[in-house]
């Protein structure tokens, strides 16, 4: 989900004293929405609860997010999850990233991608 749409969401729902956290990966959309609580991830879009198939990094992003609310100070918190996507930094150059990827890749990434909303489309009618 779009990151300024879930800090304009959390900003209304504390509005009604509902208090939120927000597990996501660009803290500077947050920031500019005034959300009020951010965990943020030095992830990919897309896995702002932790990597993917990682359960302990999963479990363990949500332990900092639900821990976000006692140690939280005031609106406009954001604090940044130690948390490595990988030991380096090359992902962000590398992730997503075409010209390092042969035609085929493509084609079987566009393919999966395809199928997934098949299967997305599939579900919404049931």
């Amino acid at each position: 989900m779009c990151h300024q749409s879930v800090s304009l969401v959390a900003r209304v729902l504390e509005e009604h004293h509902l208090p939120t956290v927000i597990m996501g990966c660009a803290p500077d959309i947050v920031a500019h929405c005034g959300a009020p609580r951010m965990l943020a991830s030095d992830f990919p879009l897309g896995n702002s609860a932790g990597r993917a198939f990682d359960e302990p990094s999963q479990d363990e992003t949500l332990a900092r997010a639900l821990a976000l609310f006692e140690s939280a100070t005031g609106p406009g918190t954001i604090v940044t999850s130690s948390l490595r996507w990988q030991q380096d930094d090359d992902w962000k150059r590398d992730f997503m990233n075409l010209e390092k990827l042969s035609e085929a890749e493509v084609r079987s990434r566009r393919a999966e991608f395809e199928r997934q909303k098949h299967v997305a489309r599939t579900v919404k009618q049931v």
